[in-house]
């Protein structure tokens, strides 16, 4: 059994070039350029798919291998998952070649060899080379050209694949970031065999799904937290990226900046243990991303607007000129060709492996003294609790009721109080749902006031320029009926929050 680790890229086909010139800067150990034709087998009920695991028969030239890959990891592209491999005399499966323990428990390997048949096909050119690294460690660099196909349906195949034959985790990522040095990559969390399933099934892809609860172990360390909290939202982000390439709805990419928020959060709660500076340069590029992405706001607010033609707005005599202004605000913000550059740039592709990296590695460790590598070895509950208590105080005092908050006030503290409700998902499932649910929910209900509030700022911006008073004063009076329910209803839900009990410790 062999444990693959490994980066996968979606290139175009035009990437060749750039790719050939940078192998030509590298030392080649070997080469090859073979043609591989795999098929992958499940049952008519997809069991195996079902507990993770592919089987494929590959042939090159007249030898055929068989390949059990079982349930593995991935984290924004890196893929580690274990590996069986098994001569045949042909392209039929034969499944007691590999261990029992390759298989989950329980599993009857008799059944399953009686009914799997293939499901579909991966057909393409591989160019190969083995590449030997300054550090000593060994990768092999794959370029795969061509097709899977399921039936009559079939999807081209354009990858690049970085294997790690020996030697250091490290320079993968290291090999990674000079190959995407011009852009031109990006990150695939999908496998051939995910996409070739998709295809057997017809399956038109994921949907936009919010943040949940991560969800932790009770005995788990606070430094286990912060891992899977990373993993998840890394996770999520890799997701939506996937979501927005397929189909690009704006709700994907805001499901994108939802995750990087979880990522900030987390090191913003963990900043009592871990240094900034051991973050310093991830944070400076989430930063800037974000600064990327600053305009979903003002589009999710104008595709309200102007859905059904701007029936929303459809008291206010200047509906029609003001829709107009609107469709000319939207066309000024970035497109979807916009953002699949930003996803295939140099610098997007450097920051999430950079993630990866730092949280595969565990980049914090060598910044922390004894005393924080203690904190981090602790209980997360315990973490948890003094945490959470810091938080909602912090809150308490910002949303007190002897304080009377405006419009800017609330929006203000929409920072503080996001931050607040993502940080709270880290450590979810340690509590009791039901009472973290009574806790949450004012708070989430005064984040949708805030949210649509910030919706009102299109049609205030554009108020001021209607030339004829009556439709300016109509605007401006239509504008504070909507406001003043809001704050209405946020001031209520606050009175609501702060006399709720903790759900911690």
């Amino acid at each position: 059994m062999e444990t693959e680790i490994e980066l996968k890229f979606f290139v175009s086909a035009d990437f060749s070039s750039h790719l050939l010139r940078k192998i030509a800067q590298a030392k080649i150990l070997q080469q090859s350029s073979k043609r591989l034709g795999n098929i992958y087998f499940d049952t008519p009920e997809q069991i195996l798919r079902q507990h993770d695991i592919g089987l494929r028969v590959r042939r090159i030239d007249d030898v055929y291998i068989q390949t059990l890959k079982t349930a593995g990891r991935v984290v924004a592209g890196l893929h580690q998952r274990p590996e069986y491999n098994a001569e045949l005399n042909g392209s039929q499966p034969d499944l007691s070649l590999h261990p029992a323990d390759a298989w989950p428990e329980h599993f009857d390997i008799a059944s399953i060899s009686s009914q799997i048949a293939p499901l579909f096909s991966t057909d393409f050119e591989r160019q190969q080379w083995l590449i030997a690294m300054p550090d000593g460690s060994q990768i092999e660099l794959a370029f795969d050209q061509g097709e899977v196909r399921a039936g009559e349906r079939s999807e081209p195949i354009c990858e690049v694949e970085l294997e790690l034959k020996s030697g250091q985790t490290d320079a993968l990522f290291t090999l990674a970031r000079d190959l995407c040095d011009e852009g031109g990559m990006r990150l695939g969390n999908l496998s051939k065999a995910a996409r070739g399933y998709r295809l057997a099934a017809d399956y038109p892809g994921d949907n936009v799904h919010p943040l949940s609860d991560v969800m932790l172990p009770g005995d788990a360390s606070a430094e286990r937290a912060l891992m899977v909290s990373l993993e998840y939202a890394l996770a999520h982000w890799h997701d939506h990226e996937q979501i927005y390439v397929e189909r690009q709805p704006l709700e994907a990419l805001i499901e994108i900046r939802h995750a990087i928020s979880l990522i900030r959060q987390t090191l913003v709660v963990f900043g009592a243990m871990i240094p900034r500076r051991a973050s310093a340069q991830l944070r400076q590029e989430l930063t800037w991303l974000e600064g990327e992405l600053d305009w979903l706001e003002e589009a999710g607010a104008l595709d309200r607007w102007l859905a059904e033609k701007g029936h929303a707005l459809k008291k206010l005599n200047a509906r029609k000129p003001l829709v107009k202004m609107l469709k000319a605000q939207h066309k000024d913000l970035p497109d979807s060709e916009a953002v699949l550059r930003l996803f295939n740039s140099s610098r997007y592709c450097n920051l999430l492996l950079n993630l990866s990296n730092w949280l595969l590695s565990r980049g914090w460790q060598p910044f922390l003294d004894e005393k924080a590598r203690d904190k981090l070895a602790a209980s997360a509950k315990s973490f948890a609790d003094n945490s959470l208590a810091k938080a909602w105080e912090e809150l308490g005092e910002a949303f007190s009721e002897k304080r009377s908050l405006s419009r800017a006030d609330y929006l203000d503290q929409q920072p503080r109080l996001l931050r607040n409700l993502v940080g709270g998902l880290c450590f979810a499932s340690l509590y009791d749902a039901e009472r973290r649910e009574a806790f949450r929910s004012p708070w989430l209900d005064i984040l949708q006031g805030m949210e649509d509030l910030k919706q009102l700022e299109p049609i205030r911006v554009l108020q001021p320029e209607f030339d004829d008073e009556d439709d300016r004063k109509q605007i401006d009076k239509w504008l504070h009926r909507k406001e003043d329910s809001l704050l209405h209803a946020m001031d209520q839900s606050r009175q609501i929050g702060l006399t709720q009990q903790p759900y911690w410790p």
